[in-house]
């Protein structure tokens, strides 16, 4: 039995398809499949059920799933321990980003880590923000950007990037664009343009809905805020985005912030333990990074698909 054997176990497990954990282990669907089956010959049982289109654990996968993953995370305590008795980091640190985002400060924390310590492998994926709350508290991911909605995930360490209230965004012309107050009855007498479910900046503006009782006429989703944006600056509806957002797009979008939605969205990292060391540095880059624009206004505007 070997640690990578375990590492495509838990992969497959996790991701309960052979394809995609063959992209998250960087090696071929045919090779994770081989030595997935030399483990399970090893131990004497199937740990999957492949049957059906999605893979399931058997019942001797279920009970191998957290012994596995305890001797993964052994293995890396051992390397992190002697990394710190030399002062070399090395190891893994999986970071979790909401699609679309273009906080620069992030990719310049990135950056800099890898100079720094050169010795630890960074992976990067994106997702929506409650996937990747859930998958910081699952312990796949180290840590997270992701939108939120007024408080920080429960059960999670975070650091608030950006607090900003919601705003609508119209093209010159749009009804909406000669009103001096907007609320969000008014915002939702029109079609919407809007993150979808499951994001920061949705979440807010569901909530909010919600208490109000209105159904908003939610025409069109998108991910990305230049997306959005394109597709409100060409009439085919009410742009539902950040004040930062909406402000970016002043050439094209008149922002309105929705005067009766007072929640703020956020944008935070988010991590559940700094027992590793590279994450502990990974965060103090990220505070770095981001101190330096926070002096001059704020992390910058599109912050992504909170």
């Amino acid at each position: 039995m070997e640690l990578r054997q375990l590492e495509y176990f838990v992969a497959v497990a996790e991701e309960r398809n052979f394809t995609r954990a063959a992209e998250r282990v960087h090696i071929s669907q045919s090779g994770v499949s081989a030595q997935i089956r030399q483990l399970e010959r090893e131990l004497g049982a199937e740990l999957f059920d492949r049957s059906a289109r999605t893979v399931t654990l058997t019942v001797a996968g279920k009970a191998a799933l957290e012994p596995a993953r305890a001797a993964l995370a052994a293995a890396r305590a051992v390397g992190q321990a002697v990394g710190e008795v030399t002062d070399l980091i090395r190891g893994r640190v999986t970071v979790g980003m909401v699609s679309g985002c273009t906080v620069t400060p992030l990719f310049d924390a990135l950056a800099s880590f890898r100079g720094a310590h050169p010795g630890v492998e960074l992976s990067l994926l994106e997702d929506r923000s409650d996937r990747l709350a859930e998958a910081v508290r699952a312990g796949t991911l180290d840590l997270a950007l992701i939108g939120a909605a007024a408080a920080v995930p429960e059960g999670l360490d975070a650091l608030t990037l950006i607090d900003e209230r919601l705003c609508v965004a119209v093209p010159a012309g749009h009804p909406l664009a000669r009103r001096r107050r907007v609320t969000l009855r008014d915002a939702c007498s029109h079609p919407l343009v809007c993150m979808p479910p499951g994001t920061g900046l949705r979440t807010v503006f569901d909530d909010a809905c919600a208490a109000q009782g209105v159904r908003p006429p939610i025409a069109l989703e998108a991910s990305a805020p230049d997306a959005i944006a394109d597709l409100a600056a060409r009439g085919l509806g009410v742009a539902v985005l950040s004040d930062s957002m909406a402000r970016h797009y002043g050439d094209r979008l008149t922002a309105l912030p929705l005067d009766d939605i007072t929640t703020p969205a956020l944008l935070v990292l988010v991590w559940r333990s700094t027992h590793n060391p590279a994450v502990r540095e990974l965060l103090r880059h990220c505070g770095q990074a981001f101190s330096g624009p926070a002096d001059q206004g704020g992390p910058g505007p599109a912050a992504g698909s909170r």
